[in-house]
């Protein structure tokens, strides 16, 4: 898992804070509460998880220049638990996807 992104609140900024980061020993703080809605989108790498921004300042490969797989998910935080906002056409919106 690459410790170099992470995921992050969505609100008047589509990229607003919090951060939500996908790697243990984090320094993460804070409680979610209804209302809030954040993305996860870890990214996983084959090679190192150093990287490196190409110069349209926004695309970003690993400086070994191996393999990488990023994906995102948005959720609703709900009194009940949470709501799964990109979930695919007809699939519930309170479980994680099956993938294939």
């Amino acid at each position: 898992f690459s410790d170099a992104f992470c995921g992050h609140g969505v609100g008047r900024l589509f990229h607003g804070p919090p951060d939500i980061p996908h790697f243990k020993k984090n320094k993460a703080v804070g409680v979610m509460k209804p209302g809030h809605v954040f993305t996860v989108e870890p990214m996983l790498n084959l090679g190192t998880s150093k990287k490196r921004l190409w110069p349209d300042g926004w695309t970003a490969a690993t400086r070994d220049g191996q393999r990488s797989a990023q994906f995102e998910h948005s959720f609703l935080v709900t009194e009940e638990g949470f709501e799964v906002l990109t979930s695919r056409e007809n699939a519930s919106r309170t479980e994680m996807p099956d993938y294939d």
